[in-house]
């Protein structure tokens, strides 16, 4: 097991749902800040890791079980965990708590470092991740097999400048909002995520058009981003009644 970093956060109005709920995307992404702001800690924040390696970050999937969404003005602990890494990928735990110590939200991402210059997958450096004291194993830990959608709707989305994020690819959370934008608005309305699986594929380039495509089963969707005839990004969300 890694070194761990916590922090206290209180959800805001402006990333709360009509429901009073935390907006997923908006979770996934204090999530994200929080590890690099562990990153930071040891030394080895974005700036450090580019400057010395021509290396970035790179979120490949995540798997995130809910017990329960946090609310709008609750405070709650966000407490992540390098949990191991191989050759290639780096395996990182966030777990959300409430005030009571009952946990909401457990996420587990793969991460993988990216060449800025080849934007090709880079082996892990002993040396960067030694500071965190996770576990170096051999298996490579996978997410769900994804089947490509069939009779999927399909819905446009243009790719625009405040979808970019510091290092000049598509936000993370962008390709969820993406997802659920889909979704009918009485069904967001009466149904919560209860497990997502989501995978990222092929970054999506700016100015491009993509599409966000859906096929849903009762309480399962089927998701896919996709550009220029390649897929991007594939989810599977289990919903249940509010």
């Amino acid at each position: 097991m890694g070194k761990k970093f916590k922090t206290r956060y209180q959800i805001p109005f402006y990333e709360s749902d009509v429901n009073h709920n935390v907006k997923l995307p908006h979770i996934l992404s204090v999530a994200l800040q929080i590890a690099s702001d562990q990153s930071v800690s040891l030394g080895l924040g974005d700036e450090r890791i580019f400057k010395d390696y021509n290396l970035v970050w790179v979120v490949s999937e995540h798997e995130v079980t809910i017990d329960r969404l946090p609310r709008f003005n609750e405070i709650v602990e966000i407490e992540t965990e390098p949990i191991s890494y191989n050759r290639y990928f780096c395996y990182r735990e966030f777990r959300i708590y409430d005030q009571n110590g009952e946990k909401l939200v457990d996420i587990f991402s793969t991460f993988v470092l990216m060449d800025y210059d080849t934007r090709r997958v880079h082996d892990v450096p002993e040396d960067l991740v030694a500071p965190y004291e996770s576990e170096k194993i051999r298996k490579i830990l996978r997410g769900p097999k994804y089947k490509a959608l069939e009779k999927a709707t399909d819905t446009l989305y243009h790719v625009r400048y405040f979808d970019l994020d510091i290092n000049g690819h598509v936000n993370n959370s962008r390709y969820l909002e993406w997802m659920y934008d889909v979704l009918d608005f009485n069904f967001l309305k009466a149904y919560t995520p209860k497990k997502i699986n989501l995978k990222y594929v092929k970054e999506v380039q700016y100015g491009s058009d993509i599409e966000s495509r859906l096929e849903q089963d009762g309480l399962i969707t089927k998701h896919e981003i996709t550009s220029n005839g390649y897929v991007n990004a594939q989810a599977i969300t289990q919903w249940e009644k509010i």
